[in-house]
């Protein structure tokens, strides 16, 4: 059965693609084992590279009929190691490592970074974490060439390997030049989502709107939160993105690892709040780069996100490089699947409060969603040309089973974050009667284990958005379907 299907997850899955999927043959296979978007990492591959990735998206997209969501990853300003003298390079308890100006090393025990003006900023008493943070050092003294540090936490490194500089306040700029370029590219290129890392403040976030806005692109800005300071301009950050991914890989290095579950919390508590869609990332079934099973905690930490209110999770090396791509979606899926199944139906999820500019849209929804549960209908669909209306329905967080029907490809393209929303291409949804006969012959497809999830003489829901009834505002109607 094509998607969407609606016995699929309500929660989103994201996906990077790379070496281990990037085929037309293999991305098919993980949009049919329930991926909604697919992440292209730009710190991975040159521009050449991240369209040839596209093309294979689109083709694989155009193959199953489902038009899969498009997430382009600006890398930002990670610093990291410059190149080791020897592979891998060891780091011994109390050895003493020093990092010095330049591209060139010249002995062993001597370090350099791709951020130039790194001895500059450091100061006697900082850490410095390298490899994710398995591998901490501590500034000693520095001078105007050189950086010494002694080793706290021993490891092993590699060149190329990330820098992390807790609490240090750094000064280079949210975008390089490369993430102007790959931004640029992107919104030339009808991407849906762009991803800014290492966001500090809400003008990172703006800097980067405005950039897309002179290109009049409209795919969604997403803020990557993995620095401390974007912890403390939380709220400023939310209200200016149009999404959030919980970036817990730098996270976790930039804080105290205990704190990390807490932040995500009150990360996604926020996004809430604000109405804006939250992914949750990094290392969510991390075993499964080279098992077909995930460990009990990985299962744990992808259902702890559902029951927090996530609206997606994201595999990243789990399908970019791991050994099996599919498998790992396909038990996102399942964990998933099992996570709403056994929890979502015990709770009761209040309306958000929103702005002024959604509050006639809320109303309607909600006397929407009330009058399906009041007569039992199967199936609310929304019509929408932009999906605000979607947008607005997902965040109640109802469990009835919901599709969205929308005239615009690349509204349909951005519905796939949407919690709960399965999204539908209808060349007119203006014509109830067309609209109408479209959702019916869809539900008519929708089985399982053989048997019909919607039948004739269900009843269904129809909430127009806004912008679809001329001189109305939101139109609620019952359709039987035949």
């Amino acid at each position: 059965m094509p998607r969407p299907r609606l016995n699929e997850a309500r929660t989103k899955i994201v996906a990077t693609v790379g070496p281990a999927c990037d085929s037309v043959e293999q991305l098919a296979d993980l949009i049919e084992a329930g991926v909604d978007v697919f992440r292209i990492n730009s710190a991975h591959g040159t521009i050449e590279q991240h369209a040839e990735k596209l093309a294979n998206i689109r083709e694989a997209s155009k193959r199953t009929g489902f038009p899969v969501g498009v997430l382009m990853d600006l890398a930002g300003p990670k610093i990291r190691l410059g190149t080791l003298l020897e592979e891998p390079m060891v780091c011994s308890l109390g050895e003493k490592i020093t990092f010095v100006r330049g591209t060139q090393i010249e002995t062993k025990g001597e370090l350099t970074s791709t951020y130039a003006r790194l001895i500059d900023e450091l100061q006697p008493g900082d850490r410095v974490m390298l490899a994710d943070g398995t591998v901490a050092l501590q500034v000693q003294s520095v001078t105007s060439s050189r950086a010494e540090c002694v080793v706290v936490a021993a490891g092993e490194i590699r060149s190329r390997q990330g820098i992390n500089l807790p609490g240090v306040k750094l000064s280079v700029a949210a975008m390089l030049p490369i993430d102007i370029e790959t931004a640029i590219w992107a919104a030339q290129n009808e991407i849906d989502f762009i991803s800014l890392s290492f966001v500090r403040t809400h003008e990172d976030v703006r800097s980067l709107k405005d950039l897309l806005n002179s290109y009049e692109c409209r795919a969604l800005v997403i803020a990557k939160i993995e620095k401390p300071e974007a912890l403390n301009n939380l709220d400023r950050i939310v209200q200016e993105a149009d999404g959030i991914m919980v970036a817990r890989g730098d996270l976790g290095v930039e804080i105290d690892v205990a704190e990390t579950p807490v932040a995500q919390k009150r990360i996604i508590a926020t996004c809430k709040r604000f109405m804006k869609p939250v992914i949750v990332a990094t290392q969510m079934l991390e075993s499964m780069h080279h098992s077909q099973r995930p460990t009990r905690a990985e299962a744990s930490d992808v259902a702890n996100a559902v029951i927090d209110g996530t609206d997606a999770c994201m595999l990243s090396g789990e399908t970019a490089i791991g050994d099996f791509p599919q498998k790992s979606v396909e038990m996102m899926n399942r964990i998933m699947l099992k996570t709403e199944e056994a929890c979502l139906n015990a709770q009761s999820t209040p309306f958000c409060n929103v702005d002024e500019t959604f509050r006639v849209t809320q109303a309607a929804t909600r006397a929407g969603i009330e009058v399906a549960e009041a007569i039992g209908s199967k199936l609310i669909a929304i019509a929408t040309h932009s999906g605000g209306t979607a947008w607005v329905k997902s965040n109640t967080r109802s469990l009835i089973p919901t599709v969205a029907i929308s005239d615009h490809l690349a509204s349909v393209r951005r519905m796939n974050l949407f919690w709960g929303i399965e999204p539908i291409y209808c060349e007119d949804i203006e014509e109830t009667s067309r609209l109408i006969e479209h959702v019916s012959r869809w539900a008519r497809d929708q089985t399982e284990n053989g048997e019909a999830l919607i039948r004739p003489g269900d009843t269904m829901v129809v909430v127009s958005g806004n912008d679809i009834v001329e001189g109305a505002d939101n139109v609620i109607s019952i359709h039987t379907l035949s």
